[in-house]
């Protein structure tokens, strides 16, 4: 007999399947398991296995946080844990990210959540967020993509801003549907939603500048002059808590030479 928790896993295989864009036959391929076993997994027929899940599911690139949801859904016990970042258990991984917030230095960089929460920043952001319209924007929980775009945050001092919202949007609409998150796809509406106009870019933007097509600028009005600077972006290789599975650094260098002489010139 049939019972509901192994169609509810069934239901999370096919929905993570389909979000994959994968048939049943190409998944079973990649899963190296028949297409007819797949079929049954899915549907309910057969019941499956702790291993067999987190099999799939890593085969399905699962998030952590929802791979434990499938586990349940099964009848199973979680696997991966959720600890807070000042858990002694994290020492390590808290001591990295700030080795690499630090190391940044005179560079801003920054640590951010699954939801683009600001988990911790060095100090060379400050100086970049002074004078926001909107104070309440700066109070804990900061939202990162909600200040950089929102209109009484930084958006007004972003001068090439149709250019970096794109960019943000498009990397925000792609990680909503990867992830299937509800909170990215309801942050994804209202970041959407913000006018781009009434900003300073024309008084203050250069002449375009493509960077030979490489990547996409942030472009800064500040008090000291316009900055220029590029993105990365660095998570943990093999994270087995989801707290550190969701957390991404935000480190930003000099795109000229300018930015990189007023940013030094401004710690010296």
């Amino acid at each position: 007999m049939k019972t509901a928790t192994a169609l509810k896993a069934g239901d999370y295989l096919r929905s993570w399947r389909r979000r994959r864009r994968l048939s049943q036959l190409d998944f079973a391929l990649e899963a190296e398991i028949s297409q007819r076993h797949l079929s049954f997994l899915e549907s309910g027929r057969a019941m499956p296995s702790r291993e067999m899940l987190l099999h799939l599911a890593e085969r399905l690139d699962v998030p952590l946080r929802e791979r434990n949801a499938m586990l349940l859904a099964a009848g199973f016990a979680p696997v991966y844990a959720e600890r807070n970042l000042e858990d002694p258990a994290m020492e390590a991984a808290r001591g990295a990210i700030e080795m690499v917030l630090k190391g940044h230095e005179p560079f801003p960089a920054l640590a951010v959540d699954r939801h683009w929460i600001l988990v911790a920043a060095n100090a060379a952001l400050a100086p970049l967020l002074a004078g926001i319209d909107d104070k309440m924007l700066l109070e804990a929980p900061v939202n990162v993509m909600r200040l950089a775009l929102h209109p009484r945050g930084l958006a007004p001092r972003i001068a090439n801003l149709s250019e970096w919202r794109a960019h943000l949007l498009d990397r925000l609409r792609r990680q909503a549907a990867v992830t299937g998150d509800d909170v990215l796809a309801g942050l994804l509406q209202e970041l959407s939603a913000y006018p781009v106009n009434g900003t300073l870019t024309s008084l203050h933007s250069p002449a375009p500048e493509d960077h030979g097509g490489v990547f996409v600028p942030l472009k800064l009005v500040t008090g000291h002059g316009l900055l220029s600077f590029l993105s990365t972006t660095t998570i943990f290789g093999t994270p087995r808590d989801i707290t550190l599975s969701e957390i991404a650094v935000e480190a930003f260098f000099p795109a000229d030479a300018e930015t990189g002489r007023i940013i030094r010139q401004l710690a010296a």
